[in-house]
């Protein structure tokens, strides 16, 4: 996934909405997770009718996910998870972005679909202030209409991040942000165009951060890193470079980015115990690091989606 994401990355939807969900539908390696952008009527808009999808009773949970690989894929192990539980199973991958998936996860034609807490509470209310993983889950379940609801949430996060290479945090002892601060002085730190306008006075603000220069590095961010023209990189947890190049995604102790835990999002009248249970038993061992290295071999290695996540699965227990 490249370095610009969710509000960065909106996908222009065209006549997205007029589209058919079907095998046909369009797919694409970028866009932010499911869509950036707010919705005024992002809580309006047609309940599920009961039965119309299901987990239970014989009736079939349908699976979708937006058009970008990292999504396919966790659409791809939440599918096979579920299949593995006898759950009957039906996927629409490569749809679209959040705008077109929301609808039709309301509407009842989608079940399930792998989403980003904090992406979706922005999506749903652009005034929230929530940042951890428990606050954001928590408003969600006042802000989601009736009919939808979220599952556990993963430890998995695809969010940004200031990232430097193995061989700076060993020499530095960089493991959080708060360790930039006796060396921010002498290092130029890279991202997307707009991340100094966004972020110079946060890192001044919340960490004390003051950096020699700050490059606008867009998607080679991480390629910058590895060649040293950066020290300090802002690159998405999930990148698969991280993994390729060796590089060390700081913690965040002081949440200057927000929870974007990978989590299921459900038609409530869709799924019954057994698929609840198999999306929560995904989500417990579903981590960060893992995400990374699978992304890896769907992004770099060119593995096929669905061979990965079965793989991923056999190797947890689930499939």
């Amino acid at each position: 996934m490249s370095t610009t994401k969710r509000s960065r990355r909106a996908l222009v939807l065209g006549t997205l909405t007029a589209l058919a969900f079907g095998a046909t539908a369009c797919g694409s390696s970028g866009g932010d997770p499911l869509g950036g952008g707010s919705s005024a009527s992002a809580s309006s808009g047609s309940s599920a009718g009961a039965g119309s999808t299901g987990g239970g009773s014989g009736s079939t949970v349908v699976i979708g996910s937006a058009n970008f690989p990292e999504n396919v894929l966790l659409g791809s192990i939440y599918s096979q998870a579920l299949k593995a539980k006898g759950v009957k199973v039906e996927e629409k991958f490569n749809i679209g972005s959040r705008e077109v998936l929301y609808g039709q996860l309301q509407s009842g034609n989608l079940t399930v679909l792998p989403e980003y807490n904090g992406a979706l509470l922005a999506y749903l209310d652009a005034k929230s202030t929530a940042v951890t993983t428990q606050d954001v889950n928590a408003a969600l379940a006042t802000t989601l209409p009736a009919a939808l609801g979220i599952l556990d949430s993963s430890p998995a996060e695809d969010k940004d991040s200031l990232s430097v290479t193995q061989e700076s945090a060993d020499k530095y002892g960089l493991k959080s942000i708060s360790d930039l601060a006796a060396k921010a002085g002498e290092f130029a730190i890279g991202g997307p165009p707009e991340f100094k306008s966004r972020r110079e006075q946060q890192f001044k603000d919340v960490y004390g951060l003051t950096f020699k220069e700050w490059k606008p590095t867009a998607d080679t961010t991480a390629n910058a890193l590895k060649d040293g023209s950066i020290q300090v990189g802002n690159v998405f947890t999930t990148d698969p470079k991280i993994v390729q190049y060796k590089l060390v995604p700081l913690a965040d102790p002081k949440n200057v980015f927000g929870a974007q835990n990978i989590t299921p999002l459900v038609n409530k009248a869709g799924v019954d115990a057994t698929a609840t249970a198999a999306l929560n038993a995904v989500s417990a061992k579903l981590d960060t690091a893992g995400l990374t290295g699978l992304m890896k071999r769907v992004a770099v290695d060119k593995e096929d989606p669905s061979a990965v996540a079965k793989d991923w699965l056999k190797s947890n227990g689930l499939g």
